[in-house]
């Protein structure tokens, strides 16, 4: 009798149809992003006439996702080039020899390495469209944030000292400027439904930015450069980024209903 009682209470979910769908997550996200720059725009005395294309960049991702695909972000970058300021004697000529070099403190060559260093932060909104039923986390990515973003000339020097560019003096020839960024970008979205390792978004960003020099006294004999420099600078930047990220909590990945 208890036996009975038990598989007429219990028989349809034992032998019941499963229905399983897969459920929208909300949560937040971290990742580690690296790309790379190319600039364009800026005249004769933007990024791209300054520096040597293309930048490597890397930097970290923090986004809220919400359930109806809706995002909000912040991320902070570093990009680099490598040994890349361009008509460096030119710009210089009072710093590099005709020999085209640098002399150190022993009277050799300072070997003395020039590229641009720079560093942004940002907060913006997405949103994830066109995903799918299998899926609904995934899918093309829009993303618009607004920032703020420094570039400058780094001056490496080896084992020889060149004090004509070190310390207080590097800042007539570092090019230091720092304004706002509006960037734009398109890509794809993807989160695992079992919440894997395999969560990263790759994307096609464009930022234009706006930036101002830091330095009262600044010279670039390119540039007829020999005083303030009080122009606006515009450059546009082209960043093909890839991020791995981490889901930090959400929803059950799966929902199961019974009938």
């Amino acid at each position: 009798m208890l036996l009975a009682l038990a598989i007429l209470t219990y028989g349809g979910t034992i032998w019941g149809q499963e229905k399983q769908t897969v459920d929208t997550i909300e949560c937040p996200v971290v990742g580690f992003n690296f790309g790379t720059i190319v600039p364009g725009g800026g005249g004769n005395d933007g990024m791209r006439s300054l520096y040597k294309p293309p930048y490597l960049s890397f930097g970290l991702d923090a986004f809220y996702k919400y359930s109806n695909g809706w995002i909000v972000s912040l991320d902070g970058n570093l990009f680099f080039g490598n040994d890349n300021l361009k008509d460096r004697m030119s710009r210089m000529p009072n710093v590099y020899t005709r020999d085209s070099i640098i002399v150190g403190t022993n009277g050799t060559d300072a070997v003395v390495t020039c590229y641009n260093r720079g560093i942004s932060v940002n907060a913006g909104v997405g949103r994830v469209l066109f995903s799918n039923a299998k899926n609904p986390n995934s899918g093309m990515l829009l993303l618009l944030k607004g920032g703020w973003l420094q570039n400058q000339t780094i001056f490496m020097q080896n084992d020889v000292n060149a004090p004509q560019i070190d310390g207080d003096y590097a800042y007539l020839y570092d090019h230091q400027r720092r304004g706002f960024a509006l960037t734009e970008g398109i890509g794809y979205w993807f989160m695992g439904n079992h919440r894997n390792l395999a969560n990263f978004y790759i994307t096609l960003q464009v930022s234009q930015c706006w930036t101002h020099s830091t330095r009262n006294y600044v010279i670039d004999d390119l540039l007829g450069l020999r005083g303030a420099d009080n122009k606006t600078h515009f450059d546009m930047l082209y960043t093909l980024k890839l991020c791995w990220m981490f889901p930090l909590k959400g929803k059950t990945t799966y929902d199961y209903y019974y009938y």
